[in-house]
């Protein structure tokens, strides 16, 4: 006879989505992105330290304060943006918060982005990328 399904323990931990690697995006749609043999559904960052989901859903959630995990990594220069269908410039909060830290971001719709950011990516450069999901 079977075993039932065990109950599920009160004390089950969620964790934010994080891939503690650096690979390429492999395709994004679909409200969602493909890295590394795994899909995400939603927003992503791509930093040194890995890809991470973010509840980023529009261009005016690109601040300093919804992007602390950006602000704070070590070793990016550029900053791809990804800012959905369609190209929408950054605000200069933001801006100043980066160049504070060293990194300049260049905003453009976000498959312009993955594709540049594989591109810096394979070259070895210093690239992070926040990367808003499409449909």
């Amino acid at each position: 006879m079977a075993e039932p399904n065990p109950p599920i323990d009160a004390g089950l931990e969620i964790k934010p989505a994080h891939f503690p690697g650096r690979p390429p995006v492999d395709t994004y749609g679909n409200g969602g992105f493909r890295f590394a043999e795994m899909s995400h559904r939603g927003s992503i960052l791509c930093l040194p330290s890995g890809i991470y989901g973010w509840e980023g859903t529009e261009p005016a959630d690109v601040t300093k304060s919804k992007l602390k995990r950006l602000l704070d990594e070590d070793g990016v220069e550029i900053v791809l943006v990804g800012t959905g269908h369609d190209l929408v410039p950054l605000s200069k909060s933001f801006r100043d918060a980066l160049a504070k830290r060293g990194m300049r971001a260049d905003p453009m719709s976000t498959g312009a982005a993955a594709r540049t950011y594989n591109v810096l990516l394979a070259e070895g450069r210093a690239v992070a990328a926040v990367l808003l999901a499409v449909n």
